[in-house]
């Protein structure tokens, strides 16, 4: 009995053993792929019957990710990953969309990647699947360092930009500032322009006022004379006054008997 379960620990190891050579021997490329913001190598995990599920070790410079295609990823969880069958728990997160998901491996996990011979997962397909780590060791350094690279430029490139927005931005409000100082400057100007036309007007309006006030009144005293100078002319006595040919006023009345008389003194013989 204890010769069988010698001979079944031996083959169990000799198929692990067989099962890790040839795991290395089919090695990913590791072939290094800056992005926007982060550098990416992609993964094909397989299973027993060939078929393939992608995933990928995306690194910002600091950070190296497990992300993966998982339309049923939970929104948070704690899921392991084996590495030579040893379990390895790291932190899942959906990402937008929900169609994909990301694994932050921790530093205990990528030492493992780096000395192991096969990465296991048994929750990403319908069966477990695996990928060899040959090269592993250089490929996650050489994806860290592009990662740093490519984060750095991203975020010279971000902070150019919103400098770029602020001084636009802050262009955009003087401009502004200045349209409506133009703008309030422009007001007051038509605003005294009015009001000088409104005076002048208002000035015309009385000049003209008394002008006609004037004119009534020059024709008012052209008619009171006229008028005037008609009844005076209508009496005799005015155009004796007027006309020495005329009669005077004596000679159309007699004496007054009333009036005092005084004779002329006597003589004396």
């Amino acid at each position: 009995m204890i010769k069988v379960l010698l001979s079944a620990v031996a083959s169990a190891a000799l198929l692990a053993s067989s099962a890790a050579a040839a795991a290395r021997a089919e090695a990913p490329a590791w072939i290094i792929v800056p992005g926007a913001d982060s550098c990416r190598t992609e993964l094909e995990l397989t299973t027993a019957s060939g078929a393939v599920s992608p995933a990928a070790l995306v690194s910002n410079g600091v950070d190296v990710d497990l992300v993966f295609t998982k339309p049923d990823a939970p929104e948070r969880a704690f899921l392991p990953i084996r590495v030579d069958h040893k379990p390895f728990a790291n932190l899942v997160t959906r990402q937008a969309g929900g169609k994909s998901a990301t694994m932050q491996l921790s530093a205990e996990t990528l030492a493992a990647l780096k000395k192991g011979a096969a990465l296991q997962i048994g929750w990403l397909a319908d069966e477990p699947v695996q990928t060899g780590l040959a090269g592993s060791d250089q490929a996650l350094a050489d994806l860290r360092t592009c990662g740093a690279q490519v984060a750095d430029r991203y975020r010279a490139q971000q902070a150019a930009e919103r400098e770029a927005q602020a001084r636009a931005a802050a262009d955009a409000r003087a401009q502004a500032l200045a349209d409506e100082q133009l703008a309030a400057v422009r007001a007051q100007k038509a605003a005294a322009e009015a009001e000088t036309q409104r005076n002048t007007a208002e000035a015309e309006r009385l000049r003209a006022a008394a002008e006609a006030d004037r004119q009534r009144a020059q024709a008012a005293a052209d008619e009171a004379r006229a008028q005037q100078q008609a009844e005076a002319e209508s009496y005799p006595y005015a155009r004796a006054r007027n006309d020495p040919q005329e009669p005077s006023r004596d000679a159309y009345y007699p004496p007054d008997p009333y009036t005092r008389y005084d004779p002329p003194p006597y003589r004396r013989w």
